[in-house]
């Protein structure tokens, strides 16, 4: 198959390019490297089923060199620290830019594939969360930007599904950590890691009762390209049902990382207003219809990351 990828220079966007390559596909990556790092994908030059073009999807999109068979659009600034210094980006890419590769899948008869999110639950008043489940969530909060942008992305797909009969697939894609994260992009996994490997204090916001439900990223790509090429419409909830504490989290990192850090907490900054008590996934669905479920343990998956950060960036 030939797929071109919006947001391939991503965390995750480039996990997904390597699986997608790894089983013989064809992967052309299209990035503006706003938050994507082109070290992420460096490795692959030279591969002969990849190609990388470096675009802004909010902008007409380039001529291309024959069809797709999908189109992925997985491009969106992801983080608190992007909710804060680039809202009206994460806005655009989630209208203009997702308009775009929906005109491009429609004119080349591909299958669209849109990577949502759990936030557009929200602050969620039902728990776990259900694909049924309409959310609760603020339209003029910090977060907004990219709540609102995924629950148009979502609107915008669903209408072209109807109006132009083109096939698309939605996963929501609930909290993922592991190697490549940006170590200064405000998410919680990765803050706490750099803070652990300096030794310096990991800070909770408030008393790190509030939870979530951290899978790897080796597991949600699998997940991912289950909803990819299966048979559901979607939205697919893709994400660990397991539900642990910040705490908790905060306690496992001292441990795995032998740090001298204590654990200090402080008041919710501005730009983490809205942030939900609690997030968990019902993967029933997805469970049901394809058999995926994660694999991989928080401890080991943690303890992979950790080695990365050591490794790959330096962090020590």
């Amino acid at each position: 198959m030939r797929h071109l990828l919006a947001g391939g220079g991503g965390f995750i966007g480039s996990h997904l390019t390597e699986l997608l390559l790894n089983r013989g596909d064809e992967v052309v990556v299209i990035d503006n490297f706003a938050t994507g790092r082109r070290r992420n994908i460096a490795h692959l030059a030279g591969h002969p089923n990849f190609t990388l073009i470096e675009h802004d999807i909010t902008t007409t999109l380039p001529a291309f060199d024959g069809g797709f068979d999908t189109v992925l659009d997985l491009a969106s600034p992801a983080s608190p620290t992007d909710f804060a210094t680039m809202p009206l980006e994460i806005l655009a890419v989630g209208s203009i830019g997702t308009r775009n590769l929906l005109d491009l899948a429609t004119a080349v008869g591909g299958r669209f594939f849109l990577a949502s999110t759990s936030e557009v639950y929200g602050d969620p008043l039902v728990h776990p969360q259900p694909e049924t489940y309409w959310g609760n969530v603020s339209s003029i909060g910090p977060r907004s930007c990219y709540d609102e942008a995924k629950r148009f992305s979502e609107a915008i797909t669903m209408a072209y599904h109807r109006m132009h009969g083109l096939e698309v697939r939605i996963a929501r894609i609930f909290n993922t950590y592991g190697e490549r994260m940006r170590p200064d992009d405000g998410r919680v996994v990765n803050t706490m890691v750099v803070q652990a490997l300096r030794g310096e204090p990991i800070t909770l916001h408030g008393d790190g009762s509030q939870t979530r439900s951290f899978v790897h990223v080796a597991d949600e790509i699998v997940g991912l390209t289950a909803v990819l090429d299966g048979n559901l419409t979607g939205p697919v909830n893709v994400g660990n049902p397991s539900e642990f504490t910040i705490r908790r989290l905060a306690e496992l990192i001292i441990e795995l990382t032998r740090s001298p850090s204590e654990i200090i907490s402080i008041p919710l900054p501005p730009e983490r207003e809205g942030d939900p008590a609690q997030r968990c996934p019902d993967i029933t669905l997805v469970n049901s219809t394809y058999g995926w479920a994660p694999t991989i343990e928080l401890v080991d998956g943690l303890a992979r990351m950790i080695q990365w950060f050591r490794t790959e960036e330096g962090i020590v």
